[in-house]
Protein backbone atom coordinates (compact mmCIF):
# COMPACT_ATOMS: atom_id res chain seq x y z
CA UNK A 1 0.00 0.00 0.00
CA UNK A 2 1.10 3.42 -0.86
CA UNK A 3 2.13 5.70 1.82
CA UNK A 4 -0.44 8.52 0.98
CA UNK A 5 -3.17 5.36 0.83
CA UNK A 6 -1.67 4.26 3.93
CA UNK A 7 -1.99 8.11 5.56
CA UNK A 8 -5.97 8.34 3.96
CA UNK A 9 -6.46 5.06 5.48
CA UNK A 10 -5.38 5.95 8.82
CA UNK A 11 -6.86 9.45 8.97
CA UNK A 12 -10.50 7.45 7.84
CA UNK A 13 -10.01 5.16 10.57
CA UNK A 14 -9.19 8.15 13.36
CA UNK A 15 -12.19 9.98 12.01
CA UNK A 16 -14.77 7.58 12.36
CA UNK A 17 -13.63 6.92 15.57
CA UNK A 18 -13.52 10.33 16.95
CA UNK A 19 -17.20 10.78 15.33
CA UNK A 20 -18.21 7.28 17.54
CA UNK A 21 -16.88 8.77 20.21
CA UNK A 22 -17.93 12.34 20.03
CA UNK A 23 -21.56 11.04 19.15
CA UNK A 24 -21.90 8.01 22.11
CA UNK A 25 -20.36 11.59 24.27
CA UNK A 26 -23.14 13.88 22.91
CA UNK A 27 -25.39 11.04 23.51
CA UNK A 28 -24.28 10.40 27.23
CA UNK A 29 -24.62 13.83 27.95
CA UNK A 30 -28.34 14.61 26.86
CA UNK A 31 -29.73 10.80 27.75
CA UNK A 32 -27.98 12.27 31.33
CA UNK A 33 -29.67 15.65 31.32
CA UNK A 34 -33.14 14.03 31.01
CA UNK A 35 -32.81 11.98 33.76
CA UNK A 36 -32.35 15.49 35.61
CA UNK A 37 -35.13 17.38 33.71
CA UNK A 38 -37.15 18.99 36.57
CA UNK A 39 -41.01 18.29 35.60
CA UNK A 40 -44.31 17.35 37.92
CA UNK A 41 -45.81 14.50 37.43
CA UNK A 42 -49.23 14.13 38.96
CA UNK A 43 -50.80 10.52 40.11
CA UNK A 44 -54.83 11.08 40.83
CA UNK A 45 -56.55 8.59 42.79
CA UNK A 46 -60.53 8.45 42.72
CA UNK A 47 -62.48 6.93 45.53
CA UNK A 48 -66.29 6.68 46.06
CA UNK A 49 -68.43 6.18 49.19
CA UNK A 50 -71.75 5.82 50.00
CA UNK A 51 -73.47 6.57 53.47
CA UNK A 52 -75.22 3.19 54.84
CA UNK A 53 -76.30 3.78 58.69
CA UNK A 54 -72.95 5.26 60.55
CA UNK A 55 -70.50 4.56 58.55
CA UNK A 56 -69.21 5.09 54.85
CA UNK A 57 -68.55 1.92 53.03
CA UNK A 58 -66.62 2.17 50.15
CA UNK A 59 -68.23 1.77 46.81
CA UNK A 60 -66.30 -1.38 45.91
CA UNK A 61 -67.95 -3.02 48.98
CA UNK A 62 -71.36 -1.66 48.78
CA UNK A 63 -73.07 -4.26 46.41
CA UNK A 64 -75.84 -1.60 45.07
CA UNK A 65 -76.61 2.03 45.50
CA UNK A 66 -80.32 2.59 45.46
CA UNK A 67 -82.18 6.02 44.55
CA UNK A 68 -82.41 8.38 46.98
CA UNK A 69 -78.62 7.44 48.12
CA UNK A 70 -75.85 10.00 48.52
CA UNK A 71 -72.33 8.84 47.19
CA UNK A 72 -69.23 11.03 47.99
CA UNK A 73 -66.32 11.35 45.67
CA UNK A 74 -62.76 11.98 46.85
CA UNK A 75 -60.00 13.03 44.12
CA UNK A 76 -56.69 12.81 45.81
CA UNK A 77 -53.71 14.32 43.30
CA UNK A 78 -50.33 13.32 44.31
CA UNK A 79 -47.40 15.14 42.68
CA UNK A 80 -44.48 12.63 42.46
CA UNK A 81 -42.50 14.16 40.01
CA UNK A 82 -39.61 16.53 40.88
CA UNK A 83 -40.72 20.05 39.86
CA UNK A 84 -44.33 22.06 41.06
CA UNK A 85 -47.17 22.06 39.00
CA UNK A 86 -48.44 25.33 38.28
CA UNK A 87 -52.24 26.32 37.42
CA UNK A 88 -53.03 22.45 38.56
CA UNK A 89 -56.83 21.55 37.97
CA UNK A 90 -58.98 17.84 38.14
CA UNK A 91 -62.04 17.69 37.15
CA UNK A 92 -64.72 15.39 38.52
CA UNK A 93 -67.58 13.45 37.03
CA UNK A 94 -70.94 13.33 37.78
CA UNK A 95 -72.39 9.79 36.37
CA UNK A 96 -75.50 9.75 34.54
CA UNK A 97 -78.61 8.99 36.83
CA UNK A 98 -76.58 10.86 39.37
CA UNK A 99 -77.74 14.81 40.32
CA UNK A 100 -75.00 16.98 41.97
CA UNK A 101 -75.80 17.47 45.69
CA UNK A 102 -75.71 21.43 45.94
CA UNK A 103 -73.02 23.05 47.89
CA UNK A 104 -70.98 19.90 48.81
CA UNK A 105 -67.68 20.53 46.49
CA UNK A 106 -64.97 21.31 48.54
CA UNK A 107 -60.96 21.15 47.82
CA UNK A 108 -58.38 22.25 50.23
CA UNK A 109 -55.92 24.95 49.45
CA UNK A 110 -56.66 28.03 47.22
CA UNK A 111 -58.89 26.24 44.52
CA UNK A 112 -61.87 27.88 42.51
CA UNK A 113 -64.97 25.68 42.18
CA UNK A 114 -66.61 26.02 39.16
CA UNK A 115 -69.11 23.61 37.30
CA UNK A 116 -70.16 21.98 33.55
CA UNK A 117 -73.62 21.81 31.75
CA UNK A 118 -72.14 21.12 28.27
CA UNK A 119 -70.24 17.68 29.14
CA UNK A 120 -66.85 19.64 30.20
CA UNK A 121 -66.67 22.24 27.25
CA UNK A 122 -66.81 25.18 28.98
CA UNK A 123 -66.58 25.63 33.00
CA UNK A 124 -68.55 28.58 35.30
CA UNK A 125 -68.97 29.29 38.64
CA UNK A 126 -73.07 29.39 38.42
CA UNK A 127 -73.76 27.78 35.25
CA UNK A 128 -77.19 29.58 33.39
CA UNK A 129 -79.80 28.80 30.50
CA UNK A 130 -82.15 30.53 29.04
CA UNK A 131 -85.83 30.13 30.56
CA UNK A 132 -88.81 31.42 28.43
CA UNK A 133 -90.71 33.85 30.37
CA UNK A 134 -94.59 34.37 30.39
CA UNK A 135 -94.62 37.00 28.14
CA UNK A 136 -92.33 34.92 25.69
CA UNK A 137 -89.09 36.99 26.28
CA UNK A 138 -86.05 34.72 27.35
CA UNK A 139 -84.36 35.40 30.35
CA UNK A 140 -80.80 33.93 31.61
CA UNK A 141 -81.87 31.95 34.96
CA UNK A 142 -78.94 29.36 37.20
CA UNK A 143 -79.20 26.09 35.75
CA UNK A 144 -80.33 23.38 37.83
CA UNK A 145 -77.81 21.25 39.53
CA UNK A 146 -79.28 18.50 37.81
CA UNK A 147 -77.71 19.46 34.72
CA UNK A 148 -74.38 19.64 35.79
CA UNK A 149 -72.32 16.95 34.32
CA UNK A 150 -68.78 17.96 35.97
CA UNK A 151 -67.00 19.77 38.75
CA UNK A 152 -63.51 21.42 37.59
CA UNK A 153 -61.19 22.44 40.82
CA UNK A 154 -58.42 24.94 39.58
CA UNK A 155 -55.73 25.79 42.63
CA UNK A 156 -53.74 28.88 42.04
CA UNK A 157 -50.99 28.06 44.25
CA UNK A 158 -48.47 25.40 42.59
CA UNK A 159 -48.49 21.62 43.75
CA UNK A 160 -45.39 21.36 44.90
CA UNK A 161 -43.20 18.35 44.44
CA UNK A 162 -44.29 15.81 46.95
CA UNK A 163 -47.15 17.58 47.65
CA UNK A 164 -50.69 16.34 47.41
CA UNK A 165 -53.72 17.49 46.96
CA UNK A 166 -57.75 16.85 47.90
CA UNK A 167 -60.96 17.27 46.60
CA UNK A 168 -64.57 16.11 46.94
CA UNK A 169 -67.84 16.55 45.77
CA UNK A 170 -71.56 14.56 45.91
CA UNK A 171 -74.22 12.90 43.99
CA UNK A 172 -77.58 11.59 44.38
CA UNK A 173 -78.99 8.48 42.59
CA UNK A 174 -82.14 9.27 41.01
Amino acid sequence: MKKSSKNRATLFVVTCALLIVGGAAVFAKTGAARMFISRPEIKVALAGSVHRGQADLPLEKAEAVGSGEVVSWNIVSNNVGNAAAHDYQTVGQIPKGTSFVEGSAKAEGTATVTYSIDAGKTFTAKPMIAEKQPDGTMKQVPAPVSMYTQVRYEWTDPLAAGGKLTASYQVRVK
